[in-house]
């Protein structure tokens, strides 16, 4: 049987003035149905881009994107993306920023309301329903952008470094709040970091990517039970994976710089 989402050979370039610059060069990955893959890799190497593109966003060179069996040449209701910033509409109460997909999507406005109700739950937002983006804090922010994408009820949510301008403390709270929604779910999550703890604690598989142009060169699985407690953090299991994979970035990212260096 078909994995869920294919990426198969994709290269994706830009011209510029000097040539052709690459940002991806002949990646090739899977993903399963349910499961969560996490993409790690040093700043600049093309994460984001590939994953514009698995959205529809960002048109590949070579190559193809398939979820389903159909390819992936535009945006479409099966997959949704969250982003690093916030991207609330700042004029929108935190009810009506969720509202917004169910707006989108065409569900009637008496319907709205027990949805929006749900997820307000399920995110801890009740009690800031009305509340303007401007006057809650960045974990609230995002909180309220991950319920959003939820409204859209997409099989598929693709999350490109969405904690990442959280203090640590929120952010170990909102990745336990995504993998409690993830788990209940039953949704498809492709998510990227250069923060390999995030990686390894919230991932049941963890690709690598190299230096720019990205291109995949390792692949972990994380073999911790779920649900997973945040004493897994100090665990043996975690600290050797993360050793491993640690060290798999750094010689990638560092040896080139080392050599010219020497020469």
């Amino acid at each position: 049987m078909a994995a869920y989402l294919e990426v198969d050979g994709v290269t994706i370039a830009y011209p510029q003035r000097s040539g052709t610059v690459e940002a991806v060069r002949d990646v090739s990955f899977s993903v399963e149905r349910r499961e969560f893959v996490v993409l790690v890799g040093p700043s600049g190497c093309g994460k984001t881009t590939l994953l514009h593109a698995m959205g529809g966003l960002t048109p590949v060179t070579t190559g193809s994107i398939r979820c389903a069996g159909a390819p992936v040449s535009g945006p479409g209701p099966e997959r949704v993306m969250v982003f690093q910033e916030f991207s609330l509409f700042r004029w929108r109460t935190v009810r009506r920023n969720i509202e917004f997909a169910l707006e989108c999507a065409g569900t009637p406005p008496r319907d709205r309301k027990p949805i929006v109700d749900r997820l307000l739950k399920q995110i801890g937002l009740e009690r800031y329903a009305d509340f303007y983006p401007d006057r809650i804090s960045g974990g609230m922010k995002q909180r309220a952008a991950i319920a959003r994408a939820l409204a859209y009820d997409a099989d598929i949510l693709l999350m490109d470094e969405p904690f990442g301008a959280l203090d640590a403390q929120t952010r170990l709270i909102m990745q336990t709040l995504l993998l409690d929604i993830w788990e209940g779910s039953g949704k498809t999550v492709f998510f990227i970091t250069h923060d390999i703890d995030e990686a390894i604690y919230l991932a049941d598989r963890i690709l690598i990517m190299s230096a720019g142009p990205g291109t995949i060169t390792d692949e972990y699985r994380v073999t911790a039970p779920r649900p997973r407690a945040a004493d897994f953090l100090v665990s043996e299991e975690f600290i050797e994976l993360k050793r491993r994979i640690f060290a798999a970035i750094r010689a990638d990212t560092f040896s080139p710089t080392i050599k010219i260096a020497a020469e």
